[in-house]
């Protein structure tokens, strides 16, 4: 894969995923048996180890996000913007 936050997102992911398939950037956010409490663990973990701020309404922001990558993708995007 050779993307650092990538993989550090995955595995955070992992720690909450319902499933036991690999896990990549394609792998489509629904396929991963979260419920909303495992997004929202997911969430404190992404801001707390990268000191960024999600500000999120379950219903409208996550609905664009349909992979891991989208996922990635959003965080590199915010720590990009921090400070």
């Amino acid at each position: 894969m050779g993307d650092q936050l990538a993989t550090e997102i995955i595995e955070k992911i992992k720690a909450h995923a319902d499933t036991g398939t690999e896990i990549t950037v394609d792998t489509k956010l629904g396929d991963l048996g979260i419920h909303s409490l495992g997004l929202t663990d997911i969430v404190f973990d992404l801001e707390e180890a990268y000191g960024i701020a999600i500000e999120i309404d379950s219903m409208g922001a996550w609905n664009n996000l349909k992979n891991v990558g989208d996922l990635v993708e959003a965080t590199r995007t915010l720590i990009a913007h921090k400070g």
